[in-house]
């Protein structure tokens, strides 16, 4: 999907920046250009900022956006998610990350998933980091009670995992 988007975008780097910056936090293209939050508008200077361009290549890339149908369909459609990590401490949940040798392996999240639900856990989110996209790409379980050794161990076993982060 990434390299689709970013042939999309070939020959104008600042628009691929800005194109990365609203993939990777959920913000969506509006029929009339505006780039929104669900549904809250988000200022073209935000976006150009956190992007490291200009403010007029945030508005340029919603045209383009909008001019390409796939990429309007992919763009109007993204939406933010509530990210636990964060305060999953504060909440009393366990939070696992998972660095894997190969991110773009198949069956990476099931091997993982087949631990911790063989241990009676219960995943509250999930979330899979996209290896076109970010640099070292990890997967992040949020489970319903802090983690075990006996849990971390045998991940630490899987193929599919280098190492094992838990807080």
């Amino acid at each position: 999907m990434w390299k689709h988007i970013s042939e999309a975008f070939s020959g104008n780097p600042a628009q691929l920046k800005v194109a990365r910056v609203l993939y990777k936090y959920g913000l969506r293209v509006e029929e009339n250009g505006d780039v929104v939050c669900d549904g809250i508008r988000v200022p073209a200077v935000q976006i150009a900022k956190e992007a490291g361009v200009d403010r007029r290549a945030v508005n340029s890339t919603s045209e383009t956006i909008l001019k390409n149908e796939d990429l309007k369909e992919l763009f109007a459609n993204l939406r933010p998610i509530p990210y636990l990590k964060a305060v999953a401490q504060h909440l009393n949940l366990g939070v696992i990350e998972i660095l894997p040798p190969d991110a773009a392996r198949k069956g990476i999240i099931s091997e993982v998933t087949q631990v911790i639900s063989k241990h009676d856990l219960s995943i509250r989110q999930s979330v899979a980091e996209d290896p076109f996209f970010t640099a070292q790409p990890k997967l992040t379980i949020i489970i319903d009670e802090p983690v075990s050794g006996k849990v971390i161990e045998e991940l630490r076993e899987l193929e599919s995992v280098d190492s094992v982060i838990v807080y």
